[in-house]
C-alpha cells in the first residue's frame, strides 16, 4: 500500500517582503524589496546601490554604496550607510603612468559617536617627492579629523559620498602638489553608539579587616 503524499509547504507564501529605505541623508528612497520569514532576518542585512541609483546623475555610477538595515517599522526597513567605494573601473582609469598616487587610510569618530574607517586617494600630476607625499597625507588627515569632529554621521555621510570632502582637501592639498583627483574611494561604518560597549569598571576591593 503506498504512503499518502506528504504535503510540501510553500516557503515563500510564509515569507512577508520587506521595503529598504535609505536614510534621510540620502532621500529616504525606496531601494530594495527582500523576502524574509522572520523579522530578525532583515535587521543587519546589507544591499548594494551606485550613487547613481541615488541621484540619477549618470557620473555617479562608479560610486558604490552599501546599506545596511538597522530597524523595522511594520514592513518598512530603515538603513545607516554602512560603507561606499569607488568601482575597480573607476579606480583604475584615475591611474596614469609616471605620476604618483598617495593614499591615506585613518579612523574617524563623528560628533555623535559614529567610528568609520575612511580611505582618501589623491592622484598628482606628475612624480612627488617624500616630503610633498608626507605633506598630503598630514593634511588628509587633519582636514578628516576636523570634519569628524564638528559633523554628524548624516552630515558626514553625505560629503563624503558626494565629493564635498575630497573637494575641500584638493582646495588646500594643490598648494603642496599638483593635484589630478582627490577623494574618498572608500569608507566603513567600524561602529554606531549604539554598538559601543561601555567599558566595565573594575571594582575596588574594600580592605580587610583585621580580627
Amino acid at each position: 500500500m503506498s504512503k499518502p503524499a506528504r504535503r510540501v509547504r510553500d516557503r515563500w507564501r510564509s515569507k512577508v517582503w520587506y521595503s529598504l529605505f535609505t536614510p534621510s541623508y540620502f532621500g529616504e528612497q525606496n531601494i530594495a524589496n527582500v523576502p524574509c520569514a522572520e523579522p530578525t532576518d532583515v535587521v543587519g542585512r546589507v544591499v548594494e546601490n551606485t550613487l547613481y541609483d541615488i541621484t540619477g546623475d549618470f557620473a555617479h555610477q562608479s560610486t558604490k554604496l552599501y546599506f545596511a538595515v538597522t530597524s523595522l517599522n511594520g514592513q518598512r526597513a530603515d538603513t545607516v550607510l554602512k560603507g561606499h567605494e569607488y568601482s575597480t573601473d573607476y579606480l583604475r582609469s584615475l591611474v596614469r603612468r609616471g605620476s604618483s598616487r598617495v593614499d591615506s587610510i585613518t579612523d574617524q569618530v563623528t560628533k555623535d559617536g559614529f567610528s568609520t574607517r575612511i580611505s582618501v586617494v589623491a592622484f598628482a600630476g606628475g612624480r612627488l617627492n617624500a616630503g610633498q607625499q608626507h605633506g598630503l597625507r598630514a593634511l588628509m588627515r587633519r582636514i578628516l579629523g576636523e570634519k569628524a569632529s564638528s559633523l554628524t554621521y548624516d552630515q558626514f555621510a553625505q560629503e563624503m559620498v558626494l565629493g564635498k570632502i575630497g573637494s575641500d582637501i584638493y582646495n588646500e592639498a594643490k598648494k603642496i602638489a599638483p593635484l589630478r583627483h582627490v577623494g574618498v574611494r572608500k569608507s566603513k561604518l567600524m561602529k554606531r553608539p549604539e554598538q559601543v560597549a561601555a567599558a566595565p569598571v573594575e571594582e575596588t576591593p574594600s580592605p580587610e579587616k583585621k580580627e
